[in-house]
């Protein structure tokens, strides 16, 4: 159950959650009312030095025009605070008492009484100072007679509180005087507060959370996304790709399952191939083993006939002493030696006919690259086509797998190649192209050279069959190289064949890239 990822992504979120309502909670309850005094006694110190710069812009300390009466209560409306005015003589600046109300009037008074003559107010408790400069202190108190918390500003214009030391010598000094009040019980500016602060501390909390739930999201996203690649390799059946199996949990044992899956399958499609061909052999092979006897023995008998009566005669030479002369003797020698080597190549090529056609030769299908067999078989071959001055044409580099006997196609390759430098002509060029068709690809193998005549085409593949006896006995061929590759491709049951090019011949066979 820990391993599981319903149970991590389940803890995940509800961590996350429990996370951000801690910290938001916690936030709240330790830095909320702080926060709340910072910004009212920021906001008195904004007003108090914008309440500065209009009594010393103004025109007259004794009243205040107009203009500069508008602009503090826009001040007293932008802060939500009380702003009260004096001028040196302790005389109403703003506002004046005339166009405020009696209750206003009445803490005007009480604050004047307090703050500039030291009296002591009854219905003032709990007085804290909060903040204290050279120009103003900003004081926290409660007001039983009216039940409500305030903050005060008292402070002084073009002084400072070192210079006045009683309450009575500041009104006797040429300065300029600034009481403000702020109700802290405020409703509708706590709620403003506290939702910009809480808005403040959400966005930083979705900030990191989304951060943290992309890094999370990723670790349990990118192994399903493993696994669907491999899944699509599979599809084409590529099962090489095996998936690394790091965890416990369900996407490790679905990782296990799919590498199992892929090793299965690779087996039962090769048992299958080899059911299948096994089963289409079996029903040519019924029908043709009597004729393939019958052709086997007669050509068998046919091709063997010449060298063993050079054997034959070649010996009864060296018998009766024809030639007493030991160069005559090698050279007698030589030729019985020759056509024995001709006579166990030939032997040895019929055997290995004769088990392709009667099925006694293994045929074992596997998936492997094509085009690494043509480059294998091609640098076997290397110093030949140096030798014969022959230029090469192969230019395929991606590799093409397909599904067959590694070891039967390799031989069709080498007789093909073989027999292209056996008959190579003209301008000297063998070309091997590979061409892709529907779920199969085409192997074929050029040279430049005489065409094959259009009678002969089909007789090519008989065994012991030769266009030009002349040129096979010139190079040593026995006429067994293609029916070998016919009994191959049968056994395969895969299509093959020659064609005439303009300039050449051109022989080619087919095999599966697909299973289907």
């Amino acid at each position: 159950m820990r391993h599981s990822i319903r149970f991590k992504i389940t803890f995940a979120l509800t961590a996350m959650v429990i996370l951000t309502i801690l910290i938001t909670w916690v936030t709240n309850r330790t830095f909320l009312s702080p926060y709340y005094m910072f910004t009212k006694m920021n906001k008195m110190d904004r007003a108090y030095h914008e309440v500065v710069n209009i009594y010393n812009n103004s025109e007259s300390k004794d009243k205040l025009s107009e203009a500069d009466t508008v602009r503090l209560e826009k001040l007293e409306t932008e802060y939500s605070v009380n702003i009260y005015l004096f001028n040196q003589s302790a005389s109403f600046l703003f506002p004046s008492p005339e166009n405020i109300g009696a209750r206003e009037y009445t803490q005007m008074m009480s604050m004047q009484a307090e703050y500039l003559y030291g009296f002591n107010n009854p219905n003032i408790r709990d007085r804290k100072n909060l903040k204290q400069t050279d120009s103003y202190e900003i004081i926290r108190l409660l007001d039983t007679q009216r039940q409500a918390n305030y903050l005060d500003m008292f402070g002084l214009i073009n002084t400072t509180f070192q210079e006045i030391n009683t309450p009575n010598a500041r009104i006797n000094r040429n300065v300029g005087i600034i009481l403000m009040r702020s109700n802290l019980e405020s409703i509708g500016e706590g709620v403003a507060i506290a939702n910009n602060f809480l808005a403040y501390v959400g966005i930083i909390a979705v900030i990191l959370g989304s951060f943290a739930m992309l890094i999370l999201s990723k670790k349990f996203t990118q192994p399903i996304l493993d696994l669907a690649g491999i899944a699509k390799k599979m599809s084409d059946l590529d099962f090489d790709v095996k998936y690394k199996v790091k965890s416990k949990d369900e996407i490790g044992e679905l990782g296990s399952s799919i590498n199992a899956l892929s090793d299965k399958l690779q087996t039962t499609i090769s048992e299958l191939k080899h059911a299948n061909n096994e089963l289409m052999t079996d029903i040519q092979k019924k029908t043709e083993i009597d004729e393939m006897r019958k052709e086997f023995l007669s050509n068998v008998s046919h091709e063997l006939k010449t060298p063993i009566s050079l054997i034959q005669g070649y010996a009864e030479g060296l018998k009766e002493n024809v030639n007493e002369d030991a160069e005559s003797r090698d050279f007698y020698c030589e030729v019985i030696m020759d056509e024995a080597d001709k006579m166990n190549k030939m032997v040895k090529k019929l055997l290995n006919l004769n088990e392709l056609e009667f099925g006694n030769n293994q045929v074992n299908f596997e998936r492997f690259d094509i085009v690494t067999l043509i480059r294998s078989v091609l640098n076997s071959t290397e110093i030949l086509f140096r030798q014969k001055e022959v230029s090469l044409h192969f230019e395929q580099e991606t590799p093409i797998y397909v599904w067959a006997d590694e070891y039967l196609v390799e031989q069709v390759v080498t007789n093909y190649i073989s027999n292209a430098l056996n008959h190579v002509s003209g301008a000297r060029i063998i070309e091997i192209k590979l061409i892709p068709m529907d779920k199969r690809v085409r192997v074929a193998v050029f040279n430049t050279g005489e065409n094959i005549p259009e009678e002969d085409l089909d007789k090519i593949w008989i065994k012991f069959y030769k266009v030009d006896k002349a040129r096979t006995r010139e190079y040593g061929g026995s006429g067994i190289g293609l029916s070998i590759v016919k009994a191959i491709m049968n056994s395969l049951n895969q299509d093959f064949g020659v064609i005439n090019r303009s300039v050449g011949v051109e022989f080619w066979f087919e095999l599966d890239t697909s299973i289907t």
